[in-house]
């Protein structure tokens, strides 16, 4: 499913248990169904700041051990909060997987749902995030966070 967003569009994929993707870039085979429905109302509603936290089920098929770790520890994070790489590694109980955070975020399958925005440097920079073929993804990532009033 196809949704169009601030920034240009967004993929929606979803199986019989929950949403399985969100994608900067068009997908091949995807379905429309309740879960992907339900993901466009809350992410267009997330958009025009109705809403700070997303309630569709969520069925993650993909990642390592590691990265599913990770991805957990983000959806820990707050609406308007941010967290270091350093913190998400701390929390994950591997203080030396700093680089492997980044990547973990790279392959983040459901980006602002599971919200790997919220991850920034250690001194409070940007770094990197998965961008469109409207957008880089720095400026996505800049939006999600003015869009939740983030301060740094």
């Amino acid at each position: 499913m196809k949704i169009t967003v601030p920034f240009g569009s967004l993929w929606l994929d979803a199986d019989d248990k929950g949403l399985t993707t969100v994608a900067f870039f068009e997908l091949a085979d995807h379905q429309t169904n309740q879960y992907t429905e339900l993901a466009a109302k809350e992410l267009a509603e997330y958009f025009s700041g109705k809403r700070t936290v997303f309630s569709v089920p969520l069925s993650i098929n993909t990642g390592t051990d590691f990265q599913r770790a990770v991805w957990d520890a983000l959806a820990q994070i707050p609406f308007g909060e941010t967290r270091s790489y350093q913190a998400i590694a701390q929390a994950i109980a591997s203080p030396k997987a700093v680089r492997a955070i980044g990547q973990a975020n790279s392959k983040n399958p459901l980006p602002i749902i599971v919200p790997c925005h919220r991850v920034i440097g250690k001194n409070g920079k940007l770094t990197g995030y998965l961008g469109s073929i409207e957008h880089d993804g720095l400026s996505i990532k800049e939006f999600l966070l003015q869009l939740e009033h983030v301060t740094r």
